[in-house]
């Protein structure tokens, strides 16, 4: 049963509750195709909301930026989904452990990905709550906001799984750099303006 205060979290445009495996039967069933613009979020099945040309731009310059940054053993994917706990997003750019060929049986986890990014216009209110949460609570260490509407990243830092919520925020403005890290270790920096279409 949810909690009065959560009930102001629930997606308005939800369609149906399930759970991953369920989710994952669904596409197996061919009931789920690509076609469908859908993708859980904390156990509700919601709409994916259409993405205009600003958004697409962004996505496209964040993944290019992070592609000439990374070290071996890491890639770049985006618009492609993630397994968490019970979740299964398609972030606009994740950084992901190893190669794409290490998960053709299976998508990456938690403990593949290092960095969630969602370019954010529209989906603003979302991304600061159903999508945090998931993350935060499936322990992904960091989560950006590119903030199209206000011109800056929010940085949430410090997952606290029971809690569902990250520690920390950082707003970084579209004057300064952004330093990306690995586990800890600086790959290296990206002037944010550079990001923004």
């Amino acid at each position: 049963m949810l909690s009065i205060e959560r009930i102001a979290d629930v997606p308005q445009d939800l369609i149906w509750r399930m759970g991953v495996e369920k989710y994952h039967a669904m596409i197996e069933a061919g009931i789920l195709t690509d076609d469908d613009p859908v993708e859980l979020l904390e156990g509700w099945l919601v709409f994916k909301m259409p993405k205009n040309p600003p958004h697409r731009a962004a996505t496209r310059l964040i993944r290019s930026a992070l592609e000439q940054i990374l070290p071996d053993g890491w890639y770049v994917d985006s618009q492609e989904p993630i397994t968490l706990i019970d979740s299964e997003p398609e972030p606009n750019v994740v950084v992901v452990r190893g190669e794409t060929r290490q998960y053709l049986d299976r998508h990456p986890g938690p403990a593949d990905v290092v960095l969630v990014i969602e370019v954010s216009d529209t989906t603003l209110q979302r991304d600061r709550s159903a999508k945090k949460r998931a993350y935060a609570r499936s322990g992904i260490p960091v989560y950006w906001i590119v903030n199209l509407s206000e011109s800056q990243i929010e940085v949430y830092t410090n997952p606290v799984q029971a809690q569902a919520d990250y520690l920390q925020r950082r707003d970084y403005q579209i004057s300064e750099y952004l330093q990306v890290e690995i586990k800890g270790k600086e790959v290296g920096k990206v002037e944010i303006s550079t990001l923004f279409p």
